[in-house]
């Protein structure tokens, strides 16, 4: 499904594009997980299961403001398709990028500002199970990601 166009839906009279496939993926399974603790596990082994980020990218320019934890997170956008790595020294930051790949990863570039995050995460209750700092951080790396697609949409 790379670069394909996502379903739009009208929020609030604003046009905004609706997740695609792999984060669909990611709301099922935590509606078939029964607790928190579940799905907190999970976001946790997502973060391990990405590739880790070389130190050369581990940068000021690439490092997120914002968060508690250091994050990085490395866009690419090529042929106008919008991809990131990112990487956190913390394990629960790691998997909420993993999330947050999920969300974004292989989209148009002009589709991934589209994308009204913050009601998208509340489908999978993050808001309700992360605390304040996390919350922040989470909120800066969505920040950032939107910055860099209206950069270059």
């Amino acid at each position: 499904m790379k670069g394909a166009a996502l379903p739009k839906v009208q929020a609030n009279n604003r046009e905004t594009t609706m997740a695609n496939p792999d984060f669909e993926e990611l709301v099922e399974t935590f509606e078939f997980l029964d607790d928190w603790e579940d799905r907190y596990r999970h976001v946790i082994e997502m973060g391990k299961a990405m590739d880790p980020l070389e130190d050369a990218l581990r940068v000021p320019a690439t490092k997120v403001d914002g968060c508690a934890s250091q994050v990085w997170l490395v866009p690419k956008i090529d042929d106008g398709v919008f991809t990131f790595r990112g990487e956190s020294d913390a394990m629960i930051v790691r998997g909420l990028i993993a999330v947050l790949l999920a969300l974004y990863n292989e989209q148009p570039v002009a589709e991934v500002v589209k994308i009204n995050a913050i009601a998208e995460l509340e489908r999978l209750g993050l808001n309700d199970h992360l605390s304040a700092q996390r919350s922040n951080g989470l909120r800066a790396m969505v920040e950032r990601i939107q910055q860099t697609a209206a950069a270059n949409a």
